[in-house]
């Protein structure tokens, strides 16, 4: 069962019953969203490389919102987007409409999104100049790609809630897909998963949290 909760900054998320959890931080959803994956991920990136096209892999594209605040910077500085979202119980458009996320970014990428979401599902779509978007309905453990990325932002609900999503068999195979300088970022910051991302060849940083976590992590890939 699904239904929607408003956060302490005033944006909407999703309470999932059945995993007993929120998709965003109940501190604030759009707080997270931009701390987390457009400050520490996106702007570090971009700021790292001044590249003007970009690979994101999103684990968990639940209600978009990582992904429409990503496009709306990207838009903004004439950035080429290329995004692959994996999502195993993709959101139906309606809910999606009702989570007010239009009032954080332009008026265009809202209508482009809504209107080309349902075709996202099935394959890749270009929903603008700038952007390219993919969502992959299935489970991280069956996603297959060629691509390689410059940035994964991962999502998922918490260890606690769903422990398969943060062991090697599911993380080593997307970190093989992360280009050299590419960064993987997340909300969590645990012992076990700073050792594994260092066992895989990263250079782990811890990184000031969003509101309600001291902490979060982001990971890069070295050039060399």
């Amino acid at each position: 069962m699904l239904s929607f909760a408003t956060t302490a900054d005033g944006s909407k998320t999703i309470f999932n019953s059945e995993v007993g959890e929120n998709y965003h931080s109940k501190h604030g959803a759009l707080q997270e969203s931009l701390h987390v994956f457009v400050g520490a991920g996106l702007t570090y990136f971009l700021d790292r490389s001044n590249t003007k096209e970009l690979a994101i892999l999103e684990v968990g594209l639940g209600t978009g919102l990582n992904f429409l605040l990503s496009t709306d910077h990207c838009t903004e500085k004439d950035i080429h987007l290329d995004y692959t979202g994996i999502e195993a119980y993709p959101l139906s458009p309606e809910m999606i409409g009702q989570t007010g996320y239009d009032q954080y970014i332009s008026q265009g990428i809202w209508t482009d999104f809504l209107t080309n979401y349902v075709s996202a599902l099935n394959g890749p779509v270009k929903l603008n100049t700038f952007c390219r978007l993919q969502i992959n309905c299935c489970k991280l453990l069956d996603f297959e790609s060629t691509q390689q990325f410059d940035l994964i932002y991962f999502d998922a609900f918490a260890a606690a809630h769903q422990p398969e999503m943060w062991d090697q068999a599911a993380i080593g195979p997307i970190i093989a897909l992360l280009k050299p300088g590419g960064v993987f970022v997340t909300y969590a910051i645990t012992g076990d998963l700073k050792r594994m991302l260092k066992g895989l060849g990263l250079e782990v940083q811890k990184v000031r949290g969003a509101p309600g976590k001291r902490e979060m992590l982001r990971a890069i890939r070295p050039l060399f």
